[in-house]
């Protein structure tokens, strides 16, 4: 274990040595942080959360209860992550093949929000913002600001990076109720424009 006064530790907590947890990180109940996993600071991990060697997490990272990150996950800066979340890294396991050579990464962009009880097969990139609904089964790479549900998902939508529906216009344009930022739409990609852009 990094030795740091600046985060917090549960005593059930298990640490084990040579993992590294960035400056004012909450690590909660049973949870268990492997050698060689890598917090970044602000992170929050929940309840009976398991993060295994190589897992790497960005800032301000929030990992719910019952959630086990396996080795090649990686998470950008302000992702959310939901109870119970499953990720995998293998995509045909066998328990009599050793395949701990043939991890596969799973890649989440700075913002990405998955929702309680999905799951996250290995290989995949979830893109910058993009909302996973509670109870999805994620197999393929989601856009950025997509909103992706279902058993296997797909997209139904586009999400602001505070999280709310956005309503294009005609123009392909679209504004966020809470920021009240302006989003463009264009061959199916989103961006965030100014507002000088919006009235164009």
């Amino acid at each position: 274990m990094t030795e740091s006064p600046a985060y917090f530790a549960h005593p059930t907590a298990v640490l084990d040595e040579g993992c590294r947890i960035g400056a004012g990180s909450r690590i909660w109940h049973f949870a268990h942080l492997m050698p060689g996993c890598e917090l970044g600071e602000g992170c929050s991990i929940g309840q009976n959360v398991m993060i295994a060697d190589g897992v790497r997490l960005g800032r301000n990272v929030k990992v719910q209860n019952n959630v086990s990150l396996y080795t090649g996950v990686e998470c950008a800066d302000d992702v959310f992550i939901g109870p119970s979340v499953v990720f995998t890294n293998v995509r045909n396991p066998r328990s009599a093949v050793p395949r701990r050579n043939h991890y596969q990464l799973t890649l989440l962009a700075r913002g990405v929000s998955i929702g309680a009880n999905s799951t996250i097969v290995c290989g995949v990139r979830l893109g910058e913002y993009a909302f996973v609904g509670a109870g999805a089964v994620v197999t393929k790479d989601v856009p950025p600001y997509a909103l992706v549900y279902g058993n296997p998902a797909r997209q139904h939508g586009w999400m602001s990076t505070h999280g709310h529906r956005l309503n294009f216009d005609e123009a392909g344009r679209a504004q966020c109720p809470e920021s009240l930022e302006y989003y463009l739409l264009t061959e199916q990609q989103v961006s965030r424009i100014s507002p000088t852009e919006a009235v164009c």
